[in-house]
């Protein structure tokens, strides 16, 4: 910073978009109120390093923060490693969790030409929009959504990214949602106690724990159309780790992904549902569960055996402006 006659330059201003994946912080930044001048040597480097600590927090979530887009859809709340849904007395109890995160977690009904899917998803904007795989909704001629407090919407497909086994829908005259804080998945690690929400055949909001049992496992899921779990009311969830099939042929076209591993317990229906850290933050989008090769050949025996998997959360933040923008893949 160079002085000349007495006066300082003023730090930048961001007007340029810091990550292409989000859209930049709105321009409204507090006037900044001129220092007497004897402190000017002291306080132009602070408020400079203010400003770049702002945008610092844009990039790596260092504190919460609101992303909006320039159009004026609604804000997606990112969470910090310093931000907290639950008080921080209540870190880690699993009643507070519940309470907090599940007005945030929806069931998703799926019309499938051949029978139905149901899942669940989880709300990331106040105005409907909900997050939830692709495989829930595949196919899908019609989507019904229920929320935790027994509200009724019908939702329309925005995007889908079947690489990714994601998909975005926007519920119909929806407002004043609780949206769910996306934390920060690059931070998890094995051992880190965690809550699964969802909505296991059709039991809406059931609340379930355990801890990450392992990282960058890699899953692979049906991206066929018809592929849907629980289509036709069969509870199938097709599923495929380590070469084998689970719960029911995954057809002839797949993605694989890298998933957190829990013990938290996942069922049929469970599919787009909030995997939830201790703060109350969602680190992953629940997407698969393991059952034994005995269990998968009926419906009436699969359930959890204590290992499921769920996309990272932050594959689902780098992958919303492509759902938003209604891309179809």
């Amino acid at each position: 910073m160079t002085e000349s006659q007495g006066t300082y330059e003023q730090p930048p201003t961001y007007s340029a978009a810091v990550n292409p994946q989000w859209p930049p912080p709105p321009p409204h930044q507090p006037a900044m109120q001129p220092a007497p001048h004897r402190k000017k040597r002291t306080r132009g480097p602070v408020a400079l390093l203010a400003a770049v600590a702002i945008v610092a927090a844009a990039v790596g979530g260092g504190t919460a923060y609101a992303f909006q887009e320039l159009t004026g859809k609604d804000a997606v709340a990112t969470a910090g490693s310093s931000t907290t849904v639950v008080p921080t007395s209540k870190k880690g109890d699993v009643a507070a969790i519940a309470s907090a995160v599940s007005p945030s977690v929806v069931e998703v009904n799926a019309t499938l030409a051949g029978g139905s899917s149901t899942g669940s998803g989880v709300v990331i904007t106040s105005g409907g929009e909900i997050v939830t795989n692709n495989h829930v909704v595949s196919g899908a001629t019609s989507i019904k959504v229920r929320t935790s407090d027994g509200k009724s919407y019908t939702a329309e497909v925005v995007g889908t990214d079947s690489s990714k086994d994601l998909a975005l829908i926007k519920l119909q005259g929806a407002s004043g949602l609780k949206a769910a804080a996306l934390g920060d998945s690059s931070g998890v690690q094995v051992g880190d106690s965690v809550v699964a929400i969802g909505s296991p055949e059709g039991l809406t909001g059931t609340v379930t724990s355990g801890i990450v049992s392992a990282l960058d496992r890699d899953v692979t899921v049906s991206t066929d159309e018809g592929q849907g779990q629980g289509q036709g009311g069969d509870g199938q969830w097709p599923f495929q780790f380590g070469g084998r099939e689970f719960n029911g042929d995954t057809g002839s076209s797949t993605t694989t992904y890298k998933a957190i591993q829990t013990d938290a317990s996942l069922n049929p229906g469970n599919s787009g549902g909030a995997l939830i850290d201790s703060s109350g933050q969602v680190i992953g989008i629940n997407s698969a569960m393991y059952s034994s090769g005995s269990q998968a050949s009926s419906s009436s025996d699969a359930g959890s055996i204590g290992l499921g998997f769920a996309i990272p959360v932050n594959t689902v933040k780098s992958d919303l402006a492509k759902l938003r923008a209604g891309s179809d893949s």
